[in-house]
């Protein structure tokens, strides 16, 4: 797997953990090994941009995810695709907030975002009730046990 860090946000994030969260998850959900992926980390303010250009909605958020080349989960007897998974989009100014919110530290909150991203970019979606059950199972399993195991 291929993941590339890049931090423009100012926040101190050890990019070798998150590069490891990724390649967990991805080996985890049977992505091809030669998948490429990039995590960029940016302020609030880039991320306000991004967010009204790419949602057409006001104000930062905190995990914008853009795909590439489509790929999707590998299927058990089904040999994997290669390509360019996409690049995922993190706001650690809007991740402090949730994570006080929710009770836990930024980083904490920033590797949810990173396995939340993931998902999406592998076509995982919460529109709906029963998608939402699915996908937020799936990323707290997957990094629960990330955790555990690191």
């Amino acid at each position: 797997m291929s993941v590339e860090i890049n931090n423009e946000s100012g926040y101190e994030a050890d990019g070798e953990e998150f590069a490891a969260l990724a390649r967990y998850v991805l080996e985890e959900m049977r992505v091809h090994p030669q998948a490429e992926l990039s995590i960029l980390f940016v302020t609030s303010d880039v991320m306000a941009d991004l967010h009204v250009r790419w949602m057409d909605e006001p104000g930062p958020t905190d995990v914008l995810s853009f795909p590439m080349d489509e790929l999707r989960p590998g299927r058990a007897g089904e040999e994997p695709q290669p390509g360019t998974l996409g690049d995922i989009v993190l706001c650690p100014e809007v991740a402090a907030t949730q994570a006080r919110d929710a009770g836990h530290s930024t980083v904490e909150e920033l590797l949810l975002l990173t396995t939340h991203g993931i998902l999406h970019l592998l076509g995982y979606d919460h529109a709906e009730p029963e998608e939402e059950k699915e996908m937020f199972a799936l990323q707290r399993k997957l990094l629960l046990t990330f955790l555990a195991e690191r």
